[in-house]
C-alpha cells in the first residue's frame, strides 16, 4: 500500500511540474495580450478557428487561446485566473479530473478550456447538477464568452425542442446531467431528423463530477411508457406486512439495507393470502410486491429516502438531499411506498428507454471534470471513465483547523453537545454551518436550537428553492445554517465584515456520512481562499453508519478506555481513523454496485447501439432504403425454408412454406406448392425472392414520387423496430430483476444475463425482420385523392 501511495504522490509531482511549465508558456502572453486593443484580441478567436481548420490541434493552440481567454476575463468579468487555475484549465482540456479546493475559482478556470474546445466547432457541455447553477454560470460567463465571439446556449428541461435545438447548436452549452440523457433518449426515439436536438457529443466538463459520475451512477435514467401493472396488489400486501413484528415475522440486515420473511413471517403470509406454498413459481408476483411492500415500510424511511408532498411520494438525493423532480423509485417500490403512506397509487410503467450515466458520459469524445473532492475516488474515474485525478495546489495555504471527532454513547448526549457548541460558536459571532445526512435530522436539530432560542435558517430537500440565498448569507456574523447533504454545492460561502477576526466560518457536522467526499465536501465550504476556519464532526454509537458499519469495532474500543458514562465524550484521532475505515467499507460497497450497475448496462448498451446507429440510418436517409428492406426479406424467407426443410425432400413441409409464402410476401393465389415440388432449397429462395422483387416494383410504380416511397419505407421500418425495441427493453428490464435467483443454483447471474440478452436479442432481431417483410410486402397503398 505503502508503494502505491508513494507512486501516486511521485506521478503526482511529475504531472503537476509539467501543467506548471505550461501555465508558464500561457503567462509569456500576459504582457503581449494585456497591450491589445478589445477589437484586436476579440479577432484573435476567428484566426484560432482558422488556423484549426488549417490543421493545427487544439493543443497547438492552447497557450495562446488560454492567454486570450484570461486577457478578456479581467476585462470583462474583473477577474483575473491564477497561476494554478491555468495548471486546472490544462487538467480539463486534457480530459482528465482537476480537484480544486472550495473556492479556489473552478467555474473561472472551466473558461479557459471551454473557450479552447468551443474553436473546434464542435460544441463545448458545461454540465452541473441542478439547472440554478447552469443559468447562473451561463448568465455570468456568457458574457466573457460572447465578448470573445462564442454562442452560449441553456438547455432546462422546460425548453421546446427548437430552443434545446437552438441551445446544442450554440459553441457552448450549459445543461445538467440528466436533460442531457433524457435528451439523448428523446432523439433516439424520434420518428423524424428534425424532432432531434443534440449533435455529436464532443467535449464536456462536468462540474462537481464526483456528484454526478459516482453518486448518481446507481441511478439509471428511464423514459417509461403506460404498464399493465395492478394497484390492488400493493394495497393488499402493504396491509399484511403492516401486521407483522421484527425479529418474529421479517429480519432487517443493516448492512446490506435488506428486509426478508422469517419461517413464521412465511406461514402467515400463506394463511393471509390462502397459499400452499408462498414461493410456488405462480406466486412469483406477490413475492415480488410482498418484499416491495417489506422493503417500503420497514427500510425506506420519510423524510430520508423520501418526503410526501401534496399527496405525492417524492425521492430525496440521499447524496445532495435534494428532490429528484419526476424521479421515481423502479421496480414497484414507489408503488409501494404510496400504499404505505395511504396517497394515490400511481400505475406500474413499462421501460422505453434506459441508459445509466456511466455509459452515456463514456459517448463524449472527451470528458473531464472539476470538484473539490475526488481522490478518494480515483480508482474509479480512472478504470471506468478513464480520467485521471489531479491535485491542483490551493492558491493560498489552508488557515482552517479540523478538529478530532467527538464521539458520544447515544444520540440525546450527542446532539445536547451539538446545540451547547452551536450556541458557543453564536454568541461569539462566529457564523456555523451545521451539515446533517437527513431532512428529520434537520427538523430536530432545527427544533432544539428553537427551544434554547437560536435564531436560524434550514437548508433541506423541502425549500431548496431558496437555497442561493440562504447560503448567501451563511457566512454573515452569527449567522446559523442548518444543512442536508446540499450544502450550497457550487456556490461559495463569503464571509461578512467582521467574521475573519471572529475565527471564520465555523463547520459542525453532527453525523459522518457513508462517503468521505461528503463529509469533506462539508469541511471544504469553510476556509476558502486561506480565510481561518474550523470544523468538527460529532458522532454517536447511535448512529447510521456506525450500526451499520462500526459498532462492534468502536465498542470494543470504548471498553477498552472504560468508557461507559452516559455523557461520555471521547477525542481521538484513533477514532476518526476508525470511523474512516467504515466509510471506506460502505465506498467499497457502493463502488461494487456501480460496477455491477455498469456491468449489467453493457449488455444493453451494444444492443442500444446497434438498434439506435440502425434507426439513425433509417431517419437521416434521403434514398431509397431498399439495400436495407430487400436483405431482411431475403433473410426472413431463408429462415422459414430452412425450419421446414428438415430431413429428407420427402419430409419437407412445402405447404407449410406456401402458407407462410400467402401470409407474409404475396397473395395467396399466386403461389402453390407445385410450384415449389423439385426445387432445391437455393432454387426456393430464388423463386421466392423474385416473388418479392416483383411486389417491391409495383410498390414502386403505385408511389412514383421517390419521395413517397421513402416514407411510406421509413414508416414501416421505424413503426415496427419501435414496437419489438421497447418490448425487448421491458423484458431485459424484468429479466435483469430476477436473474439474481440464478445464483442459489450455482450460477453466476451476469453471464446467464448476458447468455440470455445475446439470444434474446437474436429473437427481437429475427421477429423485427419478419414483420418489417410482412407489413412491407403485404400492406395496401392507398393515395389520398383530393377533389
Amino acid at each position: 500500500m505503502a508503494n502505491i501511495l508513494r507512486k501516486w504522490i511521485e506521478s503526482d509531482r511529475r504531472e503537476l511540474r509539467r501543467l506548471d511549465k505550461l501555465a508558464d508558456k500561457v503567462e509569456a502572453y500576459a504582457d503581449e495580450y494585456a497591450g491589445y486593443s478589445d477589437e484586436q484580441l476579440q479577432a484573435k478567436t476567428p484566426e484560432f478557428r482558422q488556423r484549426y481548420q488549417e490543421g493545427e490541434t487544439l493543443d497547438d493552440l492552447l497557450p495562446e487561446a488560454f492567454a486570450v481567454s484570461r486577457e478578456g476575463a479581467k476585462r470583462v468579468l474583473g477577474l483575473y485566473p491564477f497561476h494554478v487555475q491555468i495548471m486546472g484549465g490544462i487538467v480539463l482540456h486534457e480530459g482528465n479530473i482537476a480537484e480544486m479546493r472550495t473556492g479556489e475559482g473552478k467555474t473561472l478556470t472551466a473558461t479557459m478550456p471551454i473557450y479552447l474546445n468551443a474553436i473546434s466547432g464542435k460544441g463545448a457541455h458545461v454540465i452541473t447538477v441542478n439547472e440554478y447553477l447552469s443559468g447562473r454560470d451561463a448568465t455570468e460567463m456568457g458574457e466573457l464568452y460572447n465578448w470573445l465571439g462564442c454562442s452560449v446556449g441553456i438547455n432546462g428541461a422546460e425548453k421546446s425542442p427548437e430552443e434545446k435545438r437552438a441551445a446544442y447548436a450554440a459553441d457552448i452549452t450549459y445543461s445538467t446531467n440528466s436533460e442531457i440523457g433524457f435528451d439523448y433518449l428523446r432523439d433516439n426515439m424520434a420518428v423524424y431528423k428534425e424532432d432531434q436536438v443534440q449533435r455529436t457529443l464532443n467535449f464536456a466538463i462536468i462540474d462537481e463530477v464526483d456528484s454526478i459520475l459516482i453518486d448518481e451512477a446507481r441511478t439509471p435514467l428511464i423514459i417509461s411508457g403506460p404498464g399493465t401493472g395492478t394497484t390492488k396488489l400493493y394495497e393488499r400486501t402493504d396491509r399484511f406486512v403492516k401486521t407483522l413484528t421484527e425479529e418474529d415475522d421479517y429480519k432487517i440486515d443493516l448492512e446490506s439495507k435488506t428486509v426478508s420473511l422469517t419461517n413464521p413471517g412465511i406461514e402467515k403470509a400463506e394463511k393471509y393470502f390462502n397459499l400452499d406454498n408462498l414461493y410456488d413459481t405462480e406466486n412469483t408476483a406477490l413475492t415480488h410486491h410482498l418484499d416491495q411492500a417489506l422493503r417500503a415500510n420497514y427500510i425506506m424511511l420519510n423524510d430520508k429516502d423520501y418526503v410526501v408532498q401534496d399527496g405525492e411520494v417524492m425521492i430525496v438525493d440521499s447524496f445532495t438531499g435534494r428532490i429528484m423532480e419526476g424521479r421515481r423509485f423502479s421496480d414497484g417500490l414507489h408503488q409501494a411506498i404510496e400504499a404505505k403512506e395511504h396517497v394515490e397509487i400511481q400505475e406500474e410503467n413499462k421501460t422505453m428507454a434506459n441508459i445509466t450515466y456511466q455509459n452515456l458520459f463514456r459517448m463524449y469524445a472527451k470528458l473531464s471534470g472539476m470538484t473539490g473532492t475526488a481522490k478518494t475516488e480515483q480508482e474509479e474515474f480512472s478504470e471506468i471513465y478513464n480520467m485521471e485525478t489531479i491535485t491542483i495546489p490551493t492558491n493560498r495555504p489552508i488557515a482552517r483547523i479540523d478538529e478530532p471527532d467527538l464521539l458520544y454513547p447515544t444520540l440525546k448526549s450527542k446532539f445536547d453537545a451539538v446545540v451547547a457548541r452551536i450556541k458557543d460558536f453564536h454568541e461569539n459571532g462566529q457564523p456555523v454551518l451545521v451539515g446533517t445526512v437527513a431532512v428529520e435530522t434537520s427538523e430536530y436539530l432545527s427544533n432544539l436550537l428553537d427551544k434554547n432560542h437560536i435564531p436560524h435558517v434550514v437548508l433541506n430537500a423541502k425549500n431548496h428553492a431558496r437555497e442561493a440565498e440562504i447560503v448567501k448569507n451563511a457566512g454573515q456574523k452569527g449567522a446559523v445554517t442548518i444543512a442536508t447533504n446540499m450544502a450550497g454545492r457550487g456556490t461559495d460561502i463569503k464571509l461578512g465584515p467582521g467574521v475573519v477576526e471572529a475565527g471564520g466560518l465555523a463547520v459542525v457536522g453532527t453525523e459522518r456520512h457513508e462517503s468521505r467526499r461528503i463529509d469533506n465536501q462539508l469541511r471544504g465550504r469553510s476556509g476558502r481562499q486561506g480565510d481561518p476556519g474550523i470544523s468538527q464532526f460529532y458522532l454517536s454509537l447511535e448512529d447510521d453508519l456506525m450500526r451499520r458499519f462500526g459498532g462492534d469495532r468502536i465498542k470494543a474500543f470504548l471498553s477498552r478506555m472504560n468508557v461507559d458514562d452516559e455523557d461520555a465524550v471521547i477525542k481521538s484521532r484513533l477514532l476518526s481513523r476508525q470511523v474512516e475505515s467504515a466509510q471506506k467499507r460502505v465506498e467499497g460497497n457502493n463502488y461494487d454496485s456501480r460496477k455491477n450497475v455498469l456491468q449489467y448496462d453493457d449488455v444493453m448498451r451494444e444492443q442500444r447501439e446497434i438498434i439506435y446507429k440502425e434507426r439513425q440510418q433509417v431517419i437521416t436517409a434521403t434514398t431509397s432504403l431498399k439495400n436495407v428492406i430487400m436483405p431482411m426479406v431475403e433473410r426472413t424467407i431463408k429462415r422459414a425454408i430452412d425450419s421446414h426443410t428438415l430431413g429428407n425432400e420427402t419430409e419437407w413441409e412445402l405447404q407449410d412454406i406456401v402458407d407462410f409464402a400467402g401470409t407474409v410476401l404475396v397473395h395467396p393465389d399466386s403461389i402453390s406448392v407445385n410450384d415449389l415440388t423439385g426445387l432445391s432449397r437455393e432454387d426456393m429462395l430464388k423463386k421466392l425472392m423474385g416473388l418479392a422483387d416483383d411486389v417491391y416494383a409495383a410498390k414502386e410504380k403505385q408511389l412514383y414520387e421517390p419521395a413517397q416511397m421513402l416514407e411510406f419505407e421509413k414508416v414501416v421500418l421505424l413503426r415496427v423496430v419501435d414496437a419489438h425495441w421497447t418490448d425487448h427493453i421491458d423484458s431485459m428490464d424484468q429479466f435483469r430483476q430476477s436473474v439474481g435467483l440464478r445464483g442459489y443454483g450455482q450460477l453466476n447471474p451476469l453471464v446467464e444475463y448476458q447468455t440470455a440478452g445475446y439470444h434474446m436479442f437474436e429473437e427481437m432481431v429475427g421477429n423485427i425482420e419478419y414483420e418489417t417483410t410482412r407489413l412491407f410486402m403485404k400492406s395496401e397503398i392507398r393515395q389520398n385523392v383530393t377533389r
